[in-house]
């Protein structure tokens, strides 16, 4: 199949482009920069150039495609305190996707999130997010229009993607608590520490993605989550040993102090099962746990600035 990838060079979509190809299938990235076009013909991919805002070229490639895996989201400005804007240049770009699609039976795979699908309670994929104006349940609005395109003739599937994706070279929540650690000098967790974040590491998301897009049934919900649920704390303690440095609980309310940005996520406590989609697809996790990829090290060999 030719498969048509946004966020093509980005952090799952970097090790999903190889995973295709290496199955056999073509790929086309979107790239919004030269960097990213570059980086996408080194790995063999075909290049398309725009961003999610180009909705004619969206439809236009996707229409030209076998398949679409929607990974881009614009988390520069999701997390630099416009999440709403984020959301809802996500939902313009599905429905520019999903409406090339409509009627043809080909697949489209949506990224998005788990984090409080369920709080405190394991989610599985048989839960629906409740839809209630926040920012972050546009998203969860979004999701459930790309599900709905099954009904229009899509093969539509929706990979819900523990909070973190961890592996080597990753720039995002765990190497910003590494960075946070780094700063104040302890290493930090909210209250007791016994909240639970679902885990999975990037080269078994991206053999995720690639599953779906070749065989996940219309209309599917899919859990990207290795890990049921891994302690903060736990989390906490690699990294202070690591560091060398405390491990010490933060108060919820110097939450937002201590941790900036990352305040508002490490309180929740959203574990998650993957039992369906593990029996739906035959996805098998092979890669190393949070835990045990943190204890690598390649966490700690540079400063990281986080995301």
């Amino acid at each position: 199949m030719r498969i048509f990838v946004t966020g093509a060079s980005g952090w799952i979509g970097s090790a999903l482009v190889p995973e295709l190809i290496d199955a056999g299938h073509q790929v086309t990235g979107l790239a919004r920069s030269d960097a990213s076009a570059a980086a996408l013909t080194a790995a063999g991919a075909d290049v398309v150039r725009g961003t999610v805002d180009d909705l004619d070229v969206l439809g236009a490639t996707a229409a030209a495609s076998d398949g679409v895996v929607h990974l881009a989201f614009k988390h520069d400005i999701a997390f630099g305190g416009d999440f709403a804007g984020a959301a809802h240049a996500d939902r313009r770009a599905v429905d520019a996707l999903g409406d090339a699609l409509a009627g043809t039976g080909r697949p489209f795979v949506l990224a998005s999130g788990l984090a409080g699908l369920k709080p405190g309670q394991v989610a599985t994929e048989r839960d629906m997010a409740t839809a209630d104006g926040s920012p972050v349940s546009i998203r969860a609005t979004t999701a459930a229009a790309v599900i709905a395109l099954a009904s229009r003739g899509v093969r539509s599937s929706v990979v819900r993607l523990s909070p973190t994706c961890h592996g080597e070279g990753d720039n995002g929540f765990m190497a910003s608590l590494v960075a946070v650690a780094r700063a104040k000098g302890v290493s930090g967790y909210i209250g007791d520490g016994a909240n639970r974040w679902p885990a999975v590491h990037r080269l078994d998301a991206a053999r995720l993605f690639r599953l779906a897009v070749e065989k996940a049934p219309a209309g599917s919900v899919l859990h990207g989550t290795a890990e049921e649920g891994v302690a903060l704390r736990d989390v906490a303690e690699v990294i202070g040993r690591h560091l060398g440095v405390p491990v010490t609980s933060v108060a919820p309310e110097a939450a937002a102090e201590h941790f900036a940005w990352l305040g508002g996520f490490l309180g929740l406590d959203c574990p998650a099962s993957s039992t369906l989609t593990r029996e739906l697809l035959d996805w098998r996790p092979t890669r190393p746990g949070l835990v045990e990829d943190l204890d690598k090290g390649h966490y700690f060999h540079t400063a990281a600035t986080g995301s």
